[in-house]
């Protein structure tokens, strides 16, 4: 191919897409792609390799595409820069054998292969016929993964003890939601269309009969195989998963100081705060485990959903024109409760690139039906309004002046999580929190991703505590100091705090994006304001912030520094 007709970068980056998706049918029924509903990826070694080859020959592509006349201008940079990166950091991943122990609590191929049936079309019956199909793949699919687990164990590629017991749990819970052998396929299909009822029901008992054979597998073979495998895995393996979901290659000993200046300084802030709360009390901890028993809260689980799309629906209208500029298909946002059997930790779902299904947040209850609401207001600021929907709902919106890759699955999670704690801080500053009990729990929900960064480096990287904190100082963390830790410093429940550790053993270096994601936004608009000086305009410059697609967080604060 000549110079002349080779794809400019943004060619490349959406090529790459179309591929991808060729590839991994979930990833296209998240972006809309109505000829993914009936399929499934494939999971095995060579599933896998397939990835790895098309990183391969789309970064070949892209040092093509970046000698073409064109290809410095500022759209076709970022998005050469951002593929660049992440096509890197995901085949430092995939040439490690990462997906070969892929096992735990979240993230893994089984969780993406139920949860993508959440957001699979069920409007007509042609929808319906498609999932029945998609049902129909359950089982090659959990067989190419649990080839790719058994490759794992023959090369000594062990996953973690403890991810892996809760993992076993999560598939008897989908295997049977109601202790009678009934699964969550069978419940899911159950408001399918009468004319396809009998194939509806065949279908799911046949994926559900899957997850039993993973089941028995994992807990009859694979447990007793990786019985007495770490739990951590290292500095080596975890700089390679920072770096993916980081988008940068981190100082983890400067990072590990940060989280514990980060908690310090928070600490100090919770105890002003608890003392308006109940003037005394021993630490903040002891505040918030008042409110959980006389704070402000809502009693019932359709109730609290409805009070969640309120506080999105109260944000819209709130920032809307002041500090942010939405157009009409951003400012359209769904409340959800999760379904049973995942993590605890609430989430966001993109909408489709046509917004036809439009973005969701999503409340796992862990069988509660009161909700506190301290811990809720500035947890739904981050996952909604103007968290995680205004972010990744722009990059759908402006997906044509950016490029498919972009807005999509080029996504950095540390860009993401970043911008979504900086959106709590925003509402903070922006004067929404001052209701006392809801502020403490904003402090809270900074502590919890303070100590995220500690535990999270700590633990994996066995790092010293210091001598100035007031936790084991000296001591070398260990995942059972690691929950201690984090129990004692949130205001969580016991499952909560158990099911956060577990998610930090299966994602290792996913967690402490949030936190250092965060400074890198605080960073990119204070270097844009001294840059501006009094003409800095902060609505302008997050339209800007949210209009440029992802990036990791050393490119982030470069381009947000020049807005």
């Amino acid at each position: 191919m000549s110079q002349t007709s080779s794809p400019l970068p943004r060619e490349v980056a959406d090529a790459y897409v179309d591929a991808l998706i060729a590839l991994d049918p979930v990833t296209g029924t998240y972006l809309g792609v109505q000829e993914s509903s009936s399929r499934l990826p494939d999971y095995s070694p060579a599933g896998l390799e397939a990835l790895a080859q098309l990183a391969r020959d789309t970064l070949a592509g892209l040092d093509e595409a970046e000698r073409r006349p064109g290809a410095d201008s500022d759209i076709e940079r970022r998005c050469a820069r951002l593929l660049r990166e992440r096509l890197t950091a995901e085949l430092g991943v995939l040439e490690s054998h990462e997906g070969l122990r892929s096992v735990g609590n979240m993230a893994t191929p089984p969780h993406h292969v139920r949860e993508v049936f959440t957001v699979t079309p069920t409007e007509t019956d042609a929808d319906w016929a498609a999932i029945a199909e998609r049902l129909r793949a359950v089982p090659a699919a959990l067989a190419g993964y649990r080839e790719s687990l058994a490759l794992g164990l023959e090369r000594k590629l062990y996953a973690a003890p403890r991810p892996t017991a809760t993992f076993v749990g999560q598939l008897t819970e989908w295997s049977d939601t109601d202790g009678e052998g009934r699964g969550w396929f069978e419940d899911f299909v159950s408001t399918g269309p009468d004319a396809l009822r009998a194939e509806l029901d065949e279908a799911a008992r046949t994926a559900t009969a899957a997850v039993v054979e993973l089941r028995d597998w994992m807990r009859d073979v694979y447990a007793p195989t990786i019985e007495g495998a770490p739990n951590t895995v290292g500095r080596e393996r975890y700089a390679r998963a920072s770096r993916y979901f980081n988008g940068t290659d981190l100082d983890l000993d400067e990072a590990y100081a940060y989280g514990w200046a980060e908690y310090h300084r928070l600490l100090a802030e919770m105890k002003k705060e608890a003392e308006k709360i109940l003037p005394g009390a021993e630490t903040p901890w002891v505040a918030l485990a008042h409110l959980d028993e006389h704070g402000t809260h809502i009693e019932g689980v359709d109730e609290v959903r409805d009070w969640l799309q309120g506080l999105m629906d109260q944000a819209i209208e709130k920032l809307d024109g002041t500090h942010f500029e939405l157009a009409e298909r951003v400012r359209k946002v769904e409340s959800r409760i999760a379904p049973p059997g995942g993590a605890a930790a609430p989430y966001y779902t993109p909408p489709t690139e046509d917004f036809s299904r439009p973005g969701r947040t999503w409340l796992p209850t862990m069988g509660q039906t009161r909700f506190p609401l301290y811990d809720l207001v500035s947890t739904w600021y981050h996952e909604g309004v103007p968290g995680h929907h205004l972010q990744l709902a722009q990059w759908a919106h402006i997906a044509g002046d950016l490029s498919r890759y972009q807005a999509s699955v080029g996504m950095v999670s540390a860009n993401c999580e970043g911008w979504a704690l900086y959106a709590e801080r925003l509402m903070d500053e922006l004067g929404f929190l001052t209701d006392a009990e809801q502020r403490l729990g904003y402090l809270d929900a900074q502590m919890m991703r303070a100590a995220r960064v500690i535990v999270d480096i700590g633990m994996h990287l066995e790092l010293e505590i210091p001598a100035d904190s007031p936790f084991h100082p000296g001591e070398r963390w260990t995942p059972e100091l690691a929950e201690e830790f984090f129990g004692a410093h949130s205001s969580r429940p016991a499952d909560f705090v158990e099911s956060e550790l577990t998610r930090y053993l299966t994602i290792p270096g996913q967690a402490i994006g949030y936190k250092l994601g965060e400074r890198a936004w605080l960073l990119g608009r204070e270097k844009a304001r001294e840059r501006h000086g009094d003409a800095f305009d902060l609505k302008s410059w997050h339209m800007a912030a949210l209009s440029q697609g992802s990036l990791g967080l050393d490119d982030l604060v470069d381009e947000l520094a020049q807005l």
